[in-house]
């Protein structure tokens, strides 16, 4: 049997992915190579355990245009991390695996869960999930959902170079 690898997807600084474990689809997320980790916005984070594992339970609003609609889920903790935000605040945060899709491709990342309310994106895409898949394109958004446009012009306007 041959090993083939897989070309590296091309994205921008913005694009759309689902969650499938957490029923989130067409999720827009923030593409951040400065942040080693990935985070994406719950509410109401509880932990618990049963027996000798460990799980968190949170609220998530797949719809960030509708946010009455709430999911309430809950899955087993990986771990926890100290984070520091670019403001140099410290925060302790909870450690959760799910999968990613993203470009018609799946693969496990990790998630660390946090109240991102004043954010403007509900997801935040580190470089620990993206290392070995991606290459980003900072300058262009949803790349994903253009790339089947052949030439340069046919790109919408605000992809025009200055």
């Amino acid at each position: 049997m041959e090993y083939r690898k897989q070309a590296k997807l091309k994205i921008g600084a913005v694009e759309l992915c689902d969650l499938p474990e957490l029923e989130i689809e067409k999720l827009q997320m923030r593409v951040d190579t400065g942040a080693a980790t990935s985070s994406l916005h719950v509410d109401n984070i509880k932990e618990y355990s049963e027996g000798k594992k460990n799980f968190v339970s949170f609220d998530l609003h797949p719809d960030i245009h509708n946010v009455d609609k709430i999911i309430h889920t809950a899955v087993e903790i990986e771990g926890t991390k100290t984070v520091k935000s670019s403001s140099a605040d410290t925060e302790k945060r909870v450690v959760i695996t799910t999968l990613l899709r993203l470009g018609g491709r799946l693969w496990p990342i990790k998630l660390t869960l946090t109240d991102r309310s004043e954010m403007t994106y509900m997801m935040l895409l580190g470089r620990e999930a993206m290392e070995g898949k991606v290459l980003v394109d900072p300058e262009y958004e949803n790349l994903l959902s253009i790339e089947d446009l052949d030439e340069e012009e046919d790109f919408p306007p605000d992809y025009e170079e200055e």
